[in-house]
């Protein structure tokens, strides 16, 4: 029995000794195989860095305001009888958009005046009968308070009689009327809402590490979707005091002529500011950096002794973006060679192999301007 279990493990031992050396002899093999097949090259396009003159500026988005603008309400209720202007017209400060019933109000001022006339007349005749004597001096008190509060009363009726009658407070255009003549309107009921366009406001925001560099009186240029590639141009007027603490960024307030009236508040705007003398910079296309969470990097083209090209991993910290460029602050020198498609399968001191197709290098456009499809 010891003798068959001796040989039996035996006999194990050698087929298994037979499978790992043969795994072994196999690892062995593919690994000497891996290690002297020849290194395949990784196809890239490649331009050089180069050097322009961009002008200091930035970009935000905004919205445009009205230097004044109101919802107009009534401050009286009644019954609108005139309306006195067309939606969309062109209204000025004091003109008459609507009136409200004032036959009651104006019955209740005859009736005051008359009230304020004797009042008068009394005050007029214990004067006299103070003056002879004949009148004590707080009663010619009493027909002065009497007299004053008929006057006080007369005025206040005075004001609410105007009070129905809605006027533009400033000069402006007129938007599209809430009421109808016959219709009964309560305090506080919306009207129409008035807008002066010219000028008018656009307020956006900045970062603030630039708050140092925006001063009033810098030009602005401003775009906006409704009317394509046309530009508007304006300045800051206003830069907000603080910084919000949510966001870490300042408004600020440019103005701009718009004698057309073609920008309205409400509408979205694309801010150009610019904030100082042109700079020299090097300038590569966006597609040659690598953006990563621990820095940005450019795999940058060398030829070895053995006429290869390889490339090297350098990081660079980056500044400004315009159009399809990237300006390169610190990290890459005017002329030096670097891949600007194709890194995702680039390691440190790679083989590549340029493809010099112009229908594969990507676009390097300072104002790029695609066609709409």
């Amino acid at each position: 029995m010891t003798k068959r279990m001796t040989i039996m493990l035996v006999a194990v031992a050698v087929v298994f000794g037979g499978i790992f050396g043969f795994k072994a002899f196999m690892n062995t093999m593919i690994g000497n195989f891996i290690d002297n097949m020849p290194e395949q090259p990784a196809s890239i396009t490649a331009t050089e860095a180069s050097q322009q003159r961009w002008a200091q500026e930035t970009t935000a988005v905004g919205s445009f305001r009205a230097v004044n603008g109101a919802q107009l309400t009534t401050e009286a209720s009644g019954i609108v009888t005139e309306i006195h202007f067309e939606n969309g017209d062109r209204v000025t400060e004091g003109q008459r958009l609507v009136s409200l019933d004032i036959e009651a109000d104006e019955a209740d001022l005859r009736s005051l005046n008359a009230a304020e006339k004797l009042a008068s007349m009394e005050l007029e005749r214990y004067q006299r009968l103070f003056n002879e004597g004949n009148s004590s001096k707080s009663e010619l008190q009493r027909r002065e308070s009497e007299a004053a509060q008929a006057t006080a009363a007369v005025k206040a009726q005075e004001a609410r009689i105007r009070q129905k009658t809605i006027r533009a407070p400033f000069d402006g255009v007129s938007g599209i009327r809430q009421v109808n003549i016959g219709q009964y309107v309560s305090p506080g009921s919306p009207v129409v809402a008035v807008q002066a366009l010219d000028p008018i406001y656009l307020n956006f925001d900045l970062p603030e590490r630039q708050l140092a560099s925006v001063t009033e009186g810098m030009p602005v240029r401003v775009r906006v979707d409704a009317y394509g590639e046309a530009m508007f141009e304006g300045e800051v007027t206003a830069i907000e005091p603080g910084v919000n603490e949510s966001t870490r960024t300042f408004t600020v307030q440019a103005t701009l002529e718009n004698p057309d009236q073609q920008l309205r508040p409400g509408m979205f705007g694309r801010v150009t500011l610019t904030l100082g003398e042109p700079q020299d910079l090097i300038v590569v296309p966006q597609t040659a950096i690598q953006f990563d969470p621990y820095g940005n990097s450019v795999f940058v083209l060398n030829e070895n002794e053995e006429d290869e090209l390889r490339v090297t991993r350098r990081f660079v910290r980056t500044g400004n973006r315009r159009g399809d460029l990237i300006a390169v602050l610190d990290g890459l020198e005017e002329g030096e060679r670097i891949a600007t498609s194709g890194l995702l399968k680039l390691r440190n001191n790679g083989l590549v192999e340029v493809n010099d197709d112009p229908s594969v290098q990507p676009t390097s456009e300072l104002e790029p301007t695609p066609a709409n499809q």
